[in-house]
């Protein structure tokens, strides 16, 4: 008799799920994560980033370490009628390397069952370049209109960047769409 089949470290049955819906509890680990992650212009003050919690399109999923308690990583997104906005994803960094970022996007494309975007910064440097690559591999496309993200908060910078889209490339008018939604969205503006 054969017994149960063994998987591989870190990676789940495709009925386990690894992502739960952050509880409000866990939010300062997030948010610790969060800082360690981005540049300051990436991502908003404490409370303003919590009060996006009472948004009912914005929701972040976490990937919890069950030894510990600790989340080992984390992926904020703003769901929309045709299409979902990842606003930040990563990887606690005692957790990096170990190929978590890929299972994660599989999981969250898994849920979400949609057209996902998100914002890359431009491939002026080696790690941007990876981070684009790393978004290819796992399915992405590099959409190669000009993007300027607004300041994300009062007294934080705009952003030249880059719109990544899954399963396919987007012509200009869905670009379009898919910008002004997030300006009016996400950064409560309606152009630049």
């Amino acid at each position: 008799m054969r017994g149960p089949t063994r998987l591989p470290v870190g990676f789940k049955r495709e009925d386990d799920k690894m992502l739960e819906k952050m509880q409000l509890a866990n939010f300062a680990q997030v948010f610790w994560i969060m800082e360690e992650s981005f540049p300051l212009d990436e991502y908003r003050p404490y409370e303003e980033q919590k009060s996006l919690l009472k948004e009912s399109k914005y929701g972040i999923y976490i990937l919890p370490d069950s030894k510990s308690g600790n989340i080992k990583a984390f992926i904020s997104v703003w769901q929309f009628t045709d299409f979902t906005y990842i606003e930040h994803f990563a990887v606690a960094r005692k957790y990096r390397s170990q190929g978590l970022g890929s299972l994660i996007l599989g999981e969250i494309r898994q849920i979400l069952a949609c057209q996902i975007c998100l914002e890359v910064e431009l491939p002026e440097n080696d790690m941007a370049e990876r981070r684009i690559e790393f978004y290819k591999r796992n399915g992405f496309f590099l959409n190669e209109y000009p993007y300027l993200q607004p300041p994300i908060s009062k007294g934080r910078n705009p952003l030249p960047l880059m719109i990544m889209t899954s399963q396919s490339p987007i012509p200009e008018d869905r670009f379009e769409t898919i910008k002004t939604v997030l300006y009016q969205n996400v950064y409560k503006v309606d152009r630049l």
